[in-house]
């Protein structure tokens, strides 16, 4: 039984939320987004208030993902979504040009990764890249496209990895 359904979306003030066929969109101020309603979900809007419900109680888990897709597109509208990576590695390097971000990875070419409409890339550091955007499933998909030129390797540690991430180092062969 899903207790994520029952919880309520408070809108905040400057935030829009409209359905029609099928369809749910949210306007704020960092931007617009649209997602298709399951047909085994409704959902009803009552002073701010957005709560979601499925059409059968066999459907509760369907209304669970629902409304946490739904509140991840409230709070990417308002505050936005940001994800931070850091290079580990001597020589790993990064920085933006433009909608382009170079990398040097310890390839013998740089590794250019064009950034998607929507997101926004910067750094801060030639370390470090933080990845912006209203939409949370973009600024994932593209924090995981940049990690996986190099994901982190377990014997030395070098690689792209999320900030937060702890990399579980192997030992090394003994003779």
């Amino acid at each position: 039984m899903s207790r994520i359904a029952k919880s309520p979306i408070n809108l905040p003030s400057g935030v829009e939320l409209s359905q029609s066929e099928g369809q749910v969109r949210v306007k704020g101020a960092k931007g617009k987004l649209e997602l298709s309603l399951h047909p085994a979900v409704q959902i009803e809007v009552e002073n701010n208030v957005v709560t979601v419900k499925p059409v059968k109680e066999a459907d509760m888990a369907m209304a669970g993902t629902m409304r946490a897709l739904i509140g991840n597109m409230v709070e990417g509208v308002t505050n936005g979504f940001e994800k931070k990576l850091s290079l580990v590695g001597v020589g790993y390097r990064a920085s933006v040009q433009g909608q382009s971000l170079n990398l040097q990875l310890g390839f013998s070419h740089p590794v250019e990764y064009s950034v998607p409409a929507g997101v926004s890339v910067e750094c801060p550091s030639q370390t470090e890249i933080v990845v912006r955007g209203f939409d949370k499933q973009k600024v994932g998909q593209v924090a995981a496209e940049i990690r996986a030129y190099r994901p982190p390797e377990p014997y030395k540690g070098k690689g792209v990895r999320y900030a937060d991430e702890r990399v579980v180092m192997k030992e090394a062969k003994k003779a």
